[in-house]
């Protein structure tokens, strides 16, 4: 699978929430593409990664 430009081994398949929550990504921070879309966190756990897939995962920040 390719995360952010470089691929990561999925040793198996996964939800994107489950993914995301052992990587521990604060999800009220940060925004998902899978395949060219938006994912909507409300269907992190319905989304089933495979190792084709690419995913970009984009942390917001704040600042001034």
């Amino acid at each position: 699978m390719k995360v952010n430009g470089s691929f990561v081994a999925l040793e198996e398949e996964q939800s994107l929430y489950d993914y995301l929550t052992l990587r521990n990504f604060d999800l009220t921070k940060i925004a998902v593409e899978c395949n060219g879309n938006i994912v909507p966190k409300a269907e992190y756990k319905n989304v089933i990664l495979k190792e084709e897939d690419t995913l970009e995962i984009v942390r917001f920040v704040g600042g001034g």
